[in-house]
């Protein structure tokens, strides 16, 4: 019965955002408050019916309900409860909901905390936001319908994807639906600026906290993603170049660009049309990104369907969404002119090229994952694209990014003066330079990755330092030191985070300049040499788990004769899934870390082994953090919390002239 009011939930709150789509839109042009107003009740009403049927999916994933076909092509009685309920979006029926029920939680965030916009603004908002969520409803009541059941109910189910049975794989969708669907607010905010025809200052301030929302979760998931890729799959690696992985890396560089873009537009009512150029095209390629998931156009670990049917409605619905809103742009081109004016040499310059540089790479990136699909279709010919393309043609574009990023954050607005904006740097620059020659001359022989790597991280970190010290002024330090606690979130979140990105990427620089890795045969009792460590193969047993049976073996290192870690890295095969899964043996340290997987048994009685010593793993996953602290600290700034236009609306209600 649950199951059925789920069902009838989800129909209602489709109902709902249709009414929600139809009804402010025509209030908004027609200028009839009562009309603007159902935006509101009806977003939230949206919101609690889709969190009702999600719910209602929960409790038959919990209860192990049988009956459910979902539940029995992605559950078992036997699987942990996190894995039960994680069930819920571990596949493509379930993940949809996932996501309409974040489509709705925006919605009804903006309902509730968007009092200081303009009314015509936020029913247009609101109108569009319900018509993304009318054609995903559409989608998933005729194409994936997640409360379908089975005429005999079977004892036990299918299991889930043994991949997915992971404290990194649970959280890692909810994430990046997140940041998928934030990134949605955006592209309302931008429509229903097309739509009036007006984009200001105070637009800029509303559409900056709604892309930083979804760019910090965006952040928070393909850390998430990259983490699991790396402990869970046993290949060694943290990024692969997966059309998938690049799915959600694509939105994520152009939801940067789009916030960067964002305070030029706030601050100097210039960009306005890039900026809402990338509003558009970071939620089009978040689209983009769920096509390529689920319409079996590409072959991934990630991917949810391989269902063309499926493909061609979502292709359907990227072409409408993203064709709609490209020719109200085209229509709306004269109503986005710019007020402000710069010089080549200002802050604006510096964020225009941050810009150009952001959105090369998404495009460098977008051109390596469909390439091999536009080469079997346009030339009939099977290409791979993998990482030696994807190395050399995406890190220049890093690189020319992070060398400029110290320079442009201190350049002032309008126009400024590089040689008094290098004058606090100059020092920073020598010791990063300093610092990336002493890497080299210690790394003899090897790559120059890890010493530009080194370089551009000193010398970023020191920028975003030094940036944030020169906002406090004149005076003594404890006077200096007390503005500095009172300056900004925003502030603090933008040094932070360029802090978090630049330990990331030279985690990353150093990870693949100094890895080592060793490939044998090992048998019980064998002690063997890599790196400057003894890795001693002690024991290997079979060990039952809650749905698996995992070969664990029991490897202890050494390091100058002291035993450092003892390492239990398993192979795991889920018997109703009839799937084998590898769970690395990693001892995490500051500087390095410890990696071993076992293989299968050798015909000798042995032991296939691989061992990584992993320079600065961590690092990168620390960036990640980092960087989400730092979206975190912007998102506290209270300058977010309200309208730019707020004053002026009240001072314009206290003269007797009515909102616009």
């Amino acid at each position: 019965m649950i199951v059925e009011l789920g069902h009838f939930a989800l129909v209602l709150a489709a109902l709902v955002a249709i009414v929600q789509m139809i009804v402010p839109l025509i209030g908004a042009s027609r200028r009839w408050p009562g009309w603007m107003a159902v935006a509101e009740p009806a977003a939230i009403l949206q919101f609690l019916l889709v969190s009702f049927s999600f719910g209602a999916l929960t409790y038959a994933f919990v209860t192990s309900d049988f009956s459910v076909r979902l539940v029995v092509m992605n559950s078992n009685k036997f699987m942990p409860m996190l894995y039960k309920i994680s069930g819920v979006w571990g596949n493509h029926e379930g993940s949809m909901l996932l996501w309409v029920l974040i489509l709705a939680l925006f919605g009804g965030c903006a309902a509730f905390f968007g009092s200081n916009l303009r009314d015509t603004l936020r029913a247009r908002v609101l109108a569009v936001q319900a018509s993304i969520s009318v054609a995903f409803y559409g989608f998933i009541l005729f194409t994936s319908n997640p409360f379908l059941r089975v005429a005999t109910p079977p004892m036990n189910g299918e299991d889930l994807n043994p991949l997915l049975q992971d404290p990194g794989l649970a959280f890692h969708p909810p994430f990046l639906y997140l940041g998928y669907v934030g990134l949605s607010m955006a592209f309302s905010f931008a429509i229903a600026a097309l739509l009036e025809g007006r984009v200001d200052a105070a637009w800029g301030r509303w559409v900056r906290p709604w892309t930083l929302a979804a760019w910090l979760f965006l952040t928070i998931g393909i850390g998430l993603g990259s983490w699991w890729a790396y402990y869970e799959l046993g290949w060694g690696g943290f990024w692969f170049w997966d059309p998938v992985e690049n799915a959600s890396f694509m939105p994520w560089l152009l939801a940067a660009a789009l916030l960067h873009s964002a305070i030029v537009v706030e601050k100097r009512e210039a960009l306005k049309s890039w900026t809402i150029l990338l509003a558009i095209m970071a939620f089009g390629f978040s689209l983009i990104g769920t096509f390529l998931v689920r319409s079996g156009v590409i072959t991934s670990v990630h991917a949810f369907a391989n269902d063309p049917e499926r493909g061609v409605f979502i292709l359907m619905i990227l072409a409408v969404f993203m064709g709609g809103a490209l020719t109200l742009y085209a229509a709306r081109a004269s109503a986005m002119e710019a007020k402000g004016v710069f010089a080549m040499i200002s802050r604006e310059t510096a964020l225009v090229t941050n810009n150009i540089l952001l959105a090369v790479a998404a495009f460098v990136v977008f051109v390596g994952t469909i390439w091999p699909l536009v080469a079997e279709m346009m030339l009939g010919r099977k290409l791979s694209v993998g990482a030696p393309f994807f190395d050399a043609a995406f890190t220049p574009f890093m690189i020319a990014l992070t060398a400029i990023l110290p320079i442009g954050a201190m350049l002032p607005w309008k126009r400024g003066n590089l040689t008094r904006t290098m004058q606090p740097l100059w020092g920073a620059l020598a010791l990063a330079i300093a610092g990336g020659a002493l890497v080299l001359v210690m790394q003899t022989g090897m790559s120059m990755l890890a010493p530009i790597g080194f370089t551009l991280a000193a010398w970023v970190t020191m920028g975003a330092l030094i940036d944030l010290w020169s906002r406090t002024g004149r005076g003594d330090l404890s006077s200096k030191l007390r503005r500095l606690r009172s300056l900004p979130g925003a502030d603090w979140g933008k040094a932070t985070a360029h802090t978090g990105l630049a330990i990331t990427l030279f985690g990353i620089a150093g990870l693949t300049a100094w890895e080592s890795e060793d490939i044998r045969v090992a048998k019980l009792g064998d002690r063997f040499e890599h790196a400057g460590y003894e890795i001693e193969l002690r024991d290997v047993r079979e060990i039952p788990g809650p749905n698996y049976v995992s070969t664990m073996a029991s490897m202890a290192v050494f390091r100058n004769g002291k035993e450092v870690s003892v390492l239990h890295p398993e192979k795991r095969v889920y018997p109703v899934a009839q799937m084998p899964t590898t769970e690395a043996g990693i001892d995490n340290g500051f500087w390095r870390d410890i990696y071993l997987v076992i293989g299968d048994e050798q015909s000798d009685g042995g032991w296939a082994v691989r061992t990584y010593i992993k320079p600065f793993a961590n690092w990168i996953w620390a960036g990640c953090i980092i960087m989400g602290f730092g979206g975190v600290f912007s998102l506290t700034d209270r300058r977010y919390r309200v309208a730019a236009g707020a004053r002026k609306r009240r001072a314009a209600a206290a003269a007797g002239v009515p909102a616009e």
